[in-house]
């Protein structure tokens, strides 16, 4: 999930960079394995064991390849290792959030991997997602899980406020969030206020934060002004629960959905284990997921995110290639299987949704839903641009800015970030 990335101080960068072995041969013997080190950014309680044990499985299966786990809180990840990269002390391998893949790339971090072992089952990954993974018409990361935003749904809470179908509108979710009020008590509907999640708004209108191949900003053109527009309606009316803008925002709307206390919220599929720990999820079949609502423009559109396993270029040749037949096995359909059914995240192949994984309603829901999703642009620039607006969203959800204000504000930040650009 896309959530602020936090600075992190130059002495820690430094000092975790140490755990590394990329760039020097120091681990490797000529007459003993090669040690590579993999710094992986999963939940350090809910996923990070599953990796740990797909680990210890690929040194079973090739006793010449150590890995030394490191895991890596996702909100430091890319900072330290644009750190350690840059000082020639990065891992052999990244769990990089797919917005990093470009930004890393441009900078040569990253190794290509077209032709390598690492893709040799290409054809099996999602084509989108493939997509996402290149740069300059190279391929920077092979594709571990995917995610995506939906509108997920209380079905008792909805049945009982006499509703069959999830809303396929913004109007109609609005109405629906006063049925649920009116018949079931609580909140319909409870929006963020963090820009990932206003995403959906823009392509609901056929616009996005900036038009990449055109070089334009357009986060302040009419079309997002009618995103945001609708986005912050959404806030105010029966059944629609008012903005949160606290620091823990996101906590207190996970909480109430899993608990029965709002009925729709927009989420995605790494919180799919966390619903199911809810009271209001413990059959886990009244989880509901539908299609985020569409806009005007007719067509509902969520970004795409997700995560690639991506190697260091400056790693020796014995490292990368050890690195790369890592690689193979982490996103091979029986480890994407694995990482499925213990962690519940979504493969990024069609050959990991076997029947016994999709027997999850969650990934299964999720997965019916991964056709409205929208790769990002290969722009280095475009995960940092949401930083602007998730400064100025939260200001004007709270009643503190205009809206017209705030995504000027917005346009002017986001303009920085990229100077060739116009408005």
């Amino acid at each position: 999930m896309r959530r602020g990335i936090a600075a992190s101080a130059l002495v820690a960068s430094l000092a975790l960079a140490a755990t590394a072995c990329g760039g020097g041969d120091s681990d490797s013997k000529s007459d003993g394995p090669v040690t590579i080190t993999w710094w992986d950014t999963s939940n350090a309680t809910n996923e990070a064991p599953t990796y740990k044990a797909l680990v210890q499985q690929f040194e079973a299966a090739n006793k010449d390849v150590k890995v030394k786990y490191v895991n890596v809180p996702f909100d430091q990840a890319q900072n330290k290792f644009d750190t350690a990269a840059g000082s020639k002390g990065a891992p052999d391998v990244l769990r990089s959030e797919v917005g990093w893949t470009p930004a890393f790339a441009k900078k040569g971090y990253f190794l290509p991997l077209d032709g390598t072992e690492a893709l040799a089952d290409q054809a099996k990954f999602e084509p989108n997602l493939m997509k996402q993974a290149q740069y300059e018409g190279k391929t920077y990361g092979a594709p571990l899980v995917t995610d995506t935003l939906a509108l997920v749904y209380n079905k008792a809470l909805f049945k009982k406020a006499g509703i069959n179908e999830a809303p396929k509108t913004w109007d109609e979710l609005k109405s629906d969030a006063a049925k649920v009020q009116a018949k079931a008590g609580v909140s319909g509907y409870w929006g963020s206020t963090q820009a990932y999640y206003a995403q959906s708004f823009l392509y609901g209108e056929g616009t996005d934060t900036v038009d990449a191949a055109a070089k334009k900003v357009t986060v302040n053109s009419a079309a997002a002004k009618k995103a945001y527009g609708t986005w912050l309606s959404l806030f105010s009316g029966k059944g629609l629960h008012k903005a949160d803008t606290t620091a823990d925002a996101y906590a207190h709307i996970q909480d109430a959905f899993v608990n029965g206390k709002v009925a729709a919220i927009i989420q995605g599929p790494w919180e799919i284990t966390n619903f199911y720990k809810g009271s209001a999820f413990k059959d886990k079949s009244n989880l509901g997921i539908a299609t985020v609502p569409a806009g005007s423009a007719g067509k509902a559109g969520a970004p795409t995110g997700g995560h690639n396993l991506s190697v260091y270029a400056g790693s020796d040749k014995a490292h990368q290639a050890a690195a790369l037949k890592f690689v193979k096995f982490m996103t091979s359909a029986k480890s994407q299987e694995t990482i499925a059914l213990k962690n519940s995240t979504l493969p990024t192949r069609g050959d990991a949704y076997t029947a016994q994984v999709k027997a999850d309603p969650g990934i299964a829901g999720y997965q019916g839903v991964l056709s409205a999703a929208q790769p990002r642009p290969a722009l280095p620039e475009y995960s940092s641009l949401w930083g602007p607006l998730d400064t100025e969203l939260p200001k004007i959800a709270g009643g503190k800015e205009s809206l017209d204000k705030g995504l000027s504000n917005a346009e002017l930040a986001v303009a920085k970030l990229v100077p060739d650009f116009s408005k």
